[in-house]
């Protein structure tokens, strides 16, 4: 699952996917990002104040504390969630996450999905800086992609407006559920707008199996 650590106290994290993992065993692991993952609003409706992602090194290490072997003689502890040692994986859309993903030795998923402009300094940035440790020896790297796949190309970009609408809703500051697909995007979207959804959209698989499969192979 993905966390946005600037939301939640690390312990309640740590106690959370403890759980999870006493519930199915290695099927869980936890993706930590440092935004906050919403608007200004609600951000401060969560009782957060933005200066909480300041502290998202040192709550990433804290939430490992918690999961590790380093617990016995604390007054606070998690259950569950001590020595369960959930695999963290730091989330990132900037090199931010993508170096100290590195100082810290762990695995790192970038979210070319909207941010594909930064996909090679990102990468550049864990390979460059990573430090072996207790999690990995070298590095391990995913990145993020979207993908939707139908029977045809036309049914899929067709199902793929969806998205597009909600980006734009997104920039506008518009709220609401996921719009239904529309036939023809023209009438939603200004030229500036389109553009940008192109851009932040640009590492996505859209369309039949065939059509798909070979882009992913290259990608």
């Amino acid at each position: 699952g993905g966390i946005m650590l600037p939301n939640h106290a690390p312990l309640v994290i740590a106690e959370q996917f403890g759980t999870l993992q006493a519930l199915y065993g290695d099927r869980v692991d936890l993706g930590l990002g440092r935004a906050p993952g919403t608007d200004g609003a609600t951000f401060q409706a969560l009782r957060r104040q933005m200066k909480d992602a300041e502290r998202f090194p040192q709550d990433v290490q804290e939430l490992m504390y918690f999961l590790g072997d380093s617990t016995d003689s604390s007054p606070v502890q998690a259950f569950p969630g001590a020595k369960s040692k959930v695999p963290v994986w730091i989330l990132g859309s900037s090199t931010f996450g993508a170096t100290l993903a590195a100082h810290l030795g762990l695995p790192y998923v970038f979210a070319s999905h909207f941010a594909p402009q930064m996909i090679s300094q990102a990468i550049k940035a864990y390979r460059d800086n990573f430090k072996p440790s207790v999690y990995l020896d070298k590095p391990y790297l995913m990145l993020a992609a979207n993908l939707l796949l139908a029977d045809d190309d036309d049914t899929a970009n067709y199902h793929f407006t969806s998205a597009q609408q909600s980006f734009v809703r997104l920039r506008r500051g518009e709220k609401g559920q996921m719009p239904k697909p529309v036939a023809d995007m023209s009438s939603i979207w200004s030229p500036s707008e389109k553009a940008m959804v192109d851009n932040a959209l640009s590492v996505s698989f859209i369309g039949s199996v065939e059509t798909v499969q070979p882009k992913l192979a290259e990608f």
